[in-house]
């Protein structure tokens, strides 16, 4: 392990510790309004100072990259799920099935993801669900041409063409040679769509289309710290930010050297 990985699980871990014992161990519900202190500057009682309403930004941030963190996870997994399953029916049953699946790939790569998972998320507000339906329906298409890439590889090995000749339908060639090669694949995906993920969650916060004001998020704090930094309280600014750098730093790092490790000889192919 190099030292950029080494640093960057290290401050991974310390997020998932922050943001799992700190809601526990607070003692304090992060909703709670309490006028009396608001906008007061990081200090002993609140490290990161508190918000407009009062409420600890300490607290709250380890609630907000819990929920980012989670939204992602599920983002991410359902976008390589999408993606393996596209590129799996194009590469196994090739011709027309391919032609009209990449065409579709090509059509969803051409649409602007941010605009298209502002339509989704704007039917459904404040939904989790619609989140991360929009996100995954934006970042499935990367993962479907490497898994297609791969398959296409594969259909040229002899063990494949071995398995055709002794009668195996392409169901069982699929399920038996080609998902168990793509899973190394599918597993990198998930790990480096993560930071995509977390961005365009935070960013759709940011613009008022993601969680409600009240629930904690990345990028509900960063939408509210928008009004308190005109009045001088950079701090609700500043930790929410660093903290999303350092999650969505961490992650790609860790993805790439992920990556590097499973692929180290075809590293261009996974390029998301």
């Amino acid at each position: 392990m190099d030292r950029r990985t080494a640093i960057a699980s290290v401050a991974l871990a310390a997020l998932t510790v922050y943001a799992v014992a700190v809601p526990m161990l607070a003692g304090v519900d992060d909703r709670v309004v309490d006028f009396s202190s608001a906008r007061l500057g990081p200090s002993a009682q609140h490290p990161f100072g508190t918000d407009s309403a009062g409420r600890d930004l300490f607290v709250r941030s380890a609630s907000a990259i819990g929920t980012s963190l989670l939204i992602a996870v599920a983002c991410a997994a359902l976008a390589t799920v999408l993606g393996c399953v596209v590129g799996l029916a194009a590469g196994v049953w090739g011709g027309r099935v391919d032609r009209i699946v990449m065409r579709s790939t090509d059509a969803v790569n051409a649409l602007p993801h941010l605009l298209l998972g502002i339509v989704i998320v704007a039917m459904f507000r404040g939904s989790v669900v619609a989140i991360v339906a929009s996100i995954a329906l934006t970042h499935w298409t990367q993962v479907a041409r490497i898994v297609r890439s791969e398959i296409l590889r594969l259909r040229e090995r002899e063990f494949v063409d071995a398995a055709i000749l002794a009668g195996a339908s392409r169901f069982h060639v699929a399920t038996r040679h080609f998902v168990p090669a793509v899973l190394p694949q599918a597993m990198i995906a998930v790990v480096l769509l993560l930071p995509h993920a977390v961005w365009h969650e935070s960013t759709l916060s940011f613009l008022g289309f993601g969680l409600p004001p009240h629930e904690p998020s990345l990028g509900t704090l960063l939408e509210e710290a928008r009004s308190s930094l005109l009045l001088g309280s950079w701090w609700t600014l500043v930790f929410p930010a660093a903290i999303l750098l350092v999650a969505t730093l961490s992650v790609a790092v860790l993805g790439s050297a992920l990556r590097t490790r499973v692929t180290p000889a075809r590293p261009s192919e996974l390029r998301l």
